[in-house]
C-alpha cells in the first residue's frame, strides 16, 4: 500500500488543473469532513432526532446537489466557462458551515446541509468536465483517481481534527461546525488564483436545454439505467455511522472508523484509477457493484465490532472501485461540447434515486430492522452487477 504522503511521484505528470483542483478539493474536504460524520450523531443526540429524520435531511440535500448538476453543467457546456460555476458552488458550501454552526432545531441542520448540497450540484459537473478537458484520454483514469485521492485525504484529515476538537472542546458541536468554515475559504483561494480554464477543440454550438435523453450516446445511457438500479440500494453513509452506533461504538470511536475507510480510499483511488486505464473502466465498475453487495451483506449480517471494523476499510476500497473510475467511462462515452451535460444528467438522476434510497432506508431502519437497508442494498447492487456484466454493448465508441 503506497504512502498517505502523496499518491505517487508520477502524479506531477499530469495536468496542473488536475493537480491544484486536487488541493482544492482536499481543502473542502477537510471542512466537509470535519463535520459530516458528527451530523448523524448531533442530529440524534443534541436535537432528538430520529433516524427517520436523519435519512429525510441526507435525501433532501443530496437530492438538491443531484436535481442541479444537470443544469450547471449544461450551462458550462453553453457557455464554455467551467470556472464560474466551480467558484461559486465552493463559496456556497463554505458559508453553510457558518450556518451550520446557529443550528439548534432539526430544519436548521436540514437548511444548513440544503445550502452544502446546493454549492455541491452548482460545481461538481463543471469541475469534473473541467478535469476532462484538461486531461488526455489515456490519463482520464489516473485523472480522477488522483482528484479522489486528494479529497479523499481531506475526508482523512478533517475528521481527524473533528476528534482533536471533540477532545479540547467536548461535544460542543456548533464550534467545530464554524471552524470547519476556514477550510473552505483557503479552497476557494486556491481555486481562484491557481485554476485556468483550458482552451477546448470542438467549436462554441448553440445548444437549446431540452429534458431529454436524446442527445446522449448509446453507451451513456445504459450504463445509467445500471447506475439508476444500484443507487436504489446505495442510500446515505450516515447509515453506516448509525450501524456502527447501534453495535456500541462511541462518537469518536465511530469517527475512527469513518477516518480507517477514508484512509483505504484515499490511498487506493490513484493507483486503481491508473489500473481502470490500462484494464478498461467498465471491468472495474463491475466489479465494483458486486463488492458493494458484499459489503452490504456484511453490515446486514454484523454479530460483532470486529466485523465492524473489518467492513469500513471495505467499503473504502469499494469507493477507490468506483468514485472517479465512473466519471472516467462517462468521458469516454460522450463527446467534448455535452460532456458536463452527460455528468450533470448522470450526477441529477442518480442523485434523485439516491434521495428516495436514503428515505427508505430510514424508513426500513426506523420501522422494519436496523439491518433491512443493507439487506436491500445488497440485493439493488447484485442485480446491477449482472445487467452490466451480461450486456455485450457497453462500449466507447465515440470520439473524445
Amino acid at each position: 500500500m503506497q504512502s498517505m504522503r502523496t499518491p505517487s511521484r508520477k502524479a506531477s505528470s499530469l495536468p496542473r488543473n488536475v493537480r491544484i483542483l486536487g488541493w482544492v478539493s482536499l481543502c473542502n474536504d477537510v471542512a466537509s469532513e470535519m463535520i459530516y460524520p458528527i451530523i448523524p450523531i448531533f442530529l440524534t443526540r443534541s436535537l432528538g432526532a430520529s433516524a427517520a429524520i436523519v435519512g429525510l435531511i441526507e435525501g433532501i440535500a443530496e437530492a438538491t446537489a443531484s436535481v442541479l448538476k444537470v443544469f450547471s453543467g449544461w450551462l458550462s457546456d453553453r457557455f464554455r466557462h467551467r470556472k464560474t460555476f466551480v467558484i461559486a458552488g465552493y463559496a456556497f458550501s463554505a458559508f453553510s458551515k457558518m450556518m451550520l454552526s446557529m443550528a439548534f432545531l432539526w430544519w436548521h441542520v436540514l437548511i444548513a446541509r440544503f445550502v452544502d448540497r446546493f454549492g455541491k450540484g452548482t460545481r461538481t459537473a463543471a469541475r469534473d468536465a473541467l478535469i476532462a478537458d484538461s486531461t488526455p484520454l489515456q490519463q482520464r483514469g489516473a485523472a480522477f483517481g488522483l482528484h479522489r485521492a486528494m479529497d479523499t485525504l481531506g475526508a482523512i484529515i478533517g475528521p481527524l481534527l473533528a476528534l482533536a476538537f471533540l477532545h479540547l472542546l467536548g461535544e460542543r458541536f456548533s464550534l467545530i461546525f464554524l471552524l470547519a468554515f476556514f477550510p473552505g475559504l483557503l479552497a476557494l483561494a486556491l481555486l481562484f488564483w491557481g485554476v485556468r480554464e483550458p482552451a477546448r477543440s470542438s467549436p462554441a454550438q448553440q445548444l437549446t436545454f431540452r429534458l431529454s435523453l436524446q442527445q446522449l450516446t448509446p453507451s451513456f445511457k445504459r450504463f445509467l439505467f445500471v447506475s439508476l438500479i444500484f443507487a436504489l440500494g446505495n442510500s446515505s453513509d450516515a447509515f453506516l455511522i448509525l450501524r456502527a452506533q447501534s453495535m456500541g461504538f462511541s462518537t469518536t470511536e465511530t469517527v475512527f472508523l469513518y477516518v480507517l475507510f477514508n484512509i483505504f480510499f484515499a490511498t487506493l483511488a490513484y493507483p486503481i484509477g491508473k489500473i481502470s486505464d490500462r484494464l478498461g473502466a467498465r471491468r472495474v465498475l463491475t466489479l465494483s457493484f458486486f463488492f458493494f453487495g458484499f459489503i452490504y451483506l456484511g453490515f446486514a449480517q454484523a454479530a460483532s465490532s470486529i466485523m465492524i471494523i473489518l467492513l469500513f476499510p471495505l467499503y473504502g476500497i469499494y469507493m477507490a472501485m468506483s468514485e472517479g473510475i465512473s466519471k472516467a467511462y462517462i468521458t469516454q462515452t460522450v463527446p467534448e461540447n455535452i460532456r458536463a451535460t452527460a455528468l450533470g444528467t448522470y450526477y441529477t438522476l442518480t442523485g434523485v434515486i439516491t434521495f428516495l434510497a436514503s428515505s427508505l432506508a430510514g424508513v426500513l431502519w426506523h420501522y422494519i430492522d436496523v439491518r433491512a437497508p443493507f439487506y436491500f442494498g445488497a440485493g439493488a447492487a447484485v442485480v446491477a452487477g449482472i445487467l452490466f456484466l451480461t450486456t455485450g454493448l457497453f462500449r466507447t465508441n465515440v470520439p473524445v
